[in-house]
């Protein structure tokens, strides 16, 4: 039988409500403020805790907080009269495992033997987090895993398989040189994770780190952005620009989807592999740099090559050293100590200082195909961690999170604004992440279909109406699902 705290200062309403649970196969035992609820929550074998959200002149906001030390896997459950939002939001935020609202009446016959809909709803609820405090006291947290490059702040890669002891080598091997690094592989593999293991490691550890995503910058902007440009050398350069170039002298720059540059971005950044020099756009001066080069790609190059994409020269010049970061699907051996890593790297910050997951939740993950490789399984991590609010993760909380990282397109009579207000509302809830990506990516598809349909076809002519590259129109439409020759 599930065992529970009640802490309650209405003693009427706190018998009322005990005799209403015990009918439900629940033990009830009572508090009457929150000193004394305190030391029953510590010193006895509740599983769950229910307590008023006013407590006479204290707060159970107080009583989650004392509890989160003491026993900090033991569900407390908020119930209050004033069921506001803000103080659902409040008390989840504490820590708490869930709110729920007291009823405007008390619907109940307790001569009958029968509760009312609310009683149910109670008993459902303190019994699926009793179960959560159960499945967390069986679950324990490896003691074995282990992490990668520990000198390194911020995220790690992580991982033990063969191919990934490869890469660990390979990163070894021409860190501390000047060498330039091509770094290859599918989105989501963390391209720039090695890039910054590479500097890290290097000599020029102690010197700048400039990150230029190439595919993010519209292709009239990227020159200026590289290599900076003089006052008056276009209409809206009203001053000086020192390009990221001139920002990263000394230290290494690090060009992420270098596959989609321009031809003519491609030429400028050959004369800085082979003479080390830049000229600002409008100027005239040859400046000299001496910068690292690390660059990234997901795109198959020597087919960009073959397809006069990308400059045979400038690829030889960047194919000397090559790193390949395997995708995740290929290292499944590798889910776990992630896994893990991602669960202590952000659990304090979903309200769980030492995060559990079960074997059943694990397998689900490591079952799973990832499209999206590290970068997807972070993602799902913390929409667990957010869903699982401070308990132990299971099967359940998984496949919701798989399930919730889909956000479906707005319905065809929705605005929008409309739609926008929608995900908020969302994200409000705590039921979406990434509103930000999810309204991008609506918008970047219409942006492409529109754009490809227009030119009937014609990816060049999209891709001069957009501001952008041609392969990177070419990688939307695949994103997308979107044909390239569509009409």
């Amino acid at each position: 039988m599930t065992k529970v705290l009640v802490v309650e200062d209405e003693r009427s309403f706190a018998m009322l409500l005990q005799r209403c649970l015990e009918q439900e196969d629940i033990s009830v035992e009572l508090a009457a403020d929150l000193n004394e609820g305190l030391a029953k929550a510590q010193d006895g074998d509740f599983e769950v805790v229910l307590t008023d959200l006013y407590l006479g002149g204290a707060s159970a906001l107080d009583l989650i907080a004392r509890l989160r030390i003491a026993r900090p896997h033991l569900p407390v459950i908020i119930m209050t009269a004033k069921h506001t939002t803000e103080t659902a939001i409040t008390a989840t935020q504490q820590g708490a495992y869930d709110y729920f609202p007291k009823p405007d009446a008390f619907d109940f016959d307790l001569r009958e033997g029968r509760s009312w809909p609310w009683v149910l709803e109670l008993a459902s609820m303190i019994e699926t987090a009793a179960a959560s405090h159960r499945l967390t006291a069986k679950v324990r947290l490896p003691e074995d895993t282990t992490f990668i490059y520990p000198k390194l702040e911020g995220d790690r890669m992580v991982g033990k398989s063969r191919s990934m002891q490869q890469v660990f080598k390979a990163i070894g091997r021409v860190a501390e040189s000047d060498l330039t690094v091509l770094v290859r592989g599918e989105t989501g593999t963390g391209k720039e994770l090695a890039a910054r293991a590479l500097y890290s490691h290097s000599a020029r550890a102690s010197q700048p780190f400039v990150v230029v995503n190439s595919a993010a910058i519209p292709e009239n902007l990227l020159e200026s952005e590289l290599f900076g440009h003089e006052k008056g050398a276009f209409t809206d350069a009203q001053a000086r620009r020192i390009g990221r170039f001139e920002q990263a002298n000394q230290g290494t720059i690090f060009l992420d989807e270098i596959g989609d540059m321009s031809f003519s971005v491609q030429q400028k950044l050959l004369r800085v592999l082979q003479e080390k020099t830049i000229e600002r756009v409008g100027g005239k001066e040859t400046i000299h740099v001496d910068v690292r080069v690390i660059a990234a790609t997901h795109r198959n190059l020597e087919l960009a090559v073959r397809e006069n994409e990308f400059r045979s020269d400038l690829y030889y010049r960047l194919n000397v050293t090559t790193i390949t970061l395997p995708p995740l699907r290929e290292r499944p051996e590798d889910i776990p100590d992630l896994v893990r890593y991602f669960l202590a790297k952000h659990g304090a910050a979903f309200g769980s200082a030492e995060p559990l997951i079960t074997e059943e939740a694990m397998h689900l993950l490591e079952q799973h195909p990832w499209p999206g490789n590290v970068r997807q399984l972070r993602n799902v991590v913390r929409k667990a961690l957010l869903l699982a609010r401070g308990f132990a993760i299971g099967p359940e909380v998984i496949q919701e999170a798989f399930a919730q990282m889909i956000t479906p397109p707005p319905p065809v009579d929705q605005s929008f604004p409309e739609y926008v207000s929608h995900l908020l509302t969302r994200a409000q809830k705590g039921e979406l992440e990434n509103v930000l990506e999810a309204v991008s990516d609506m918008a970047n598809r219409e942006l492409y279909a529109q754009a490809i349909n227009r030119a009937a076809g014609d990816q060049s002519q999209a891709a001069r109406w957009l501001g952008v590259s041609r392969p990177t129109v070419l990688e939307k439409l695949k994103r997308f699902g979107l044909h390239p020759s569509q009409k």
